[in-house]
Formats: structure tokens, C-alpha cells, sequence
């Protein structure tokens, strides 16, 4: 039986618990409402382009092609 792979959004988010850093500093360094953040960490909501963007420049993360 094969491994169901995550989403990108849920490595975003283990990404964003595994940075170190709070919720709220995320928020305060990339302009995003603690509001936004609460609803996409609880699978309620998705974020826009341009805060996946900052996210991305945040925590260093970076889309690879898998097999």
C-alpha cells in the first residue's frame, strides 16, 4: 500500500509550527492579520498567492519536483 503524500498546504503549515518562531511574530513580519493565519492552520481557509510568497521568503521554503 502506497504512503498518501501531504499537500503543500499541510507542509506550509508543519513548516510554519517547525520554524521556531510564534504564530503571531509570522503574522508581524509578513503583514498577515493573526485572524488569517488561525483560519488556515485550522483547515478552515486558504491564503492568498502573496502570503504564500512571503511565507516562502520567511522559512526558506522551496517547491521541488518529486517523483
Amino acid at each position: 500500500m502506497s504512503k498518501k503524500k501531504d499537500t503543500l498546504s499541510e507542509e506550509i503549515r508543519r513548516a510554519i509550527d517547525d520554524s521556531g518562531m510564534s504564530r503571531y511574530e509570522i503574522c508581524k513580519r509578513i503583514g498577515l492579520d493573526q485572524a488569517s493565519m488561525s483560519h488556515f492552520m485550522n483547515r478552515k481557509a486558504g491564503l492568498g498567492l502573496w502570503t504564500l510568497d512571503k511565507l516562502a521568503a520567511l522559512l526558506d521554503l522551496h517547491i521541488r519536483k518529486g517523483k
